[in-house]
């Protein structure tokens, strides 16, 4: 079964019902297990992300903080990047 399929029966309930209708019992409690299983999972992804979403905010706090307690900015750790020439290069240049 595609994935498109799935989206299709998933986001309508009579085909659902249409594929459902070709399964037994025993396959439906089946399917109903594996879902509630995936579900279960993507939920433990998600709280996983969240959690180290909020852990790096934490963190990201603590660094702002200590380079406002040292009386520096955030402006005074970055370094001005490096000029990049513009134009083209001459065409000798690439020859070797």
């Amino acid at each position: 079964m595609s994935s498109e399929s799935l989206e299709r029966i998933a986001r309508n309930k009579n085909v659902a019902r249409a594929a459902a209708r070709q399964l037994s019992m025993e396959q439906l409690h089946k399917l109903s297990e594996v879902i509630d299983e995936v579900i279960e999972q993507k939920k433990d992804e998600e709280r996983q992300r969240q959690d180290e979403e909020l852990q790096k905010e934490r963190k990201r706090s603590e660094i702002l903080e200590a380079i406002s307690e040292a009386g520096l900015s955030v402006d005074d750790l970055v370094l001005d990047p490096p000029r990049r020439k513009r134009g083209r290069p001459p065409k000798n240049a690439t020859k070797a």
